[in-house]
């Protein structure tokens, strides 16, 4: 593999840093308010299966407890 010097490195990384598509102020958003919403509604299922699994076990304990 061929070693490239410095400046050339620095110019290479400017040029694909370039390259890339930002997203807009508006796309941040949606996605940030995206990714709240979907951890809440995880966190509300996980916590009604462990209402359930806790519910569940209580119950064939005190069977034979």
């Amino acid at each position: 593999m061929a070693m490239t010097n410095p400046l050339q490195f620095i110019q290479q990384a400017r040029a694909e840093v370039g390259k890339v598509v930002w997203p807009t102020r508006r796309e941040v958003m949606l996605t940030t308010v995206m990714v709240f919403i979907l951890a809440a509604l995880t966190a509300v299922f996980f916590a009604i299966v462990d209402i359930l699994i806790r519910g569940g076990l209580n119950s064939v304990l005190g069977i034979f407890g």
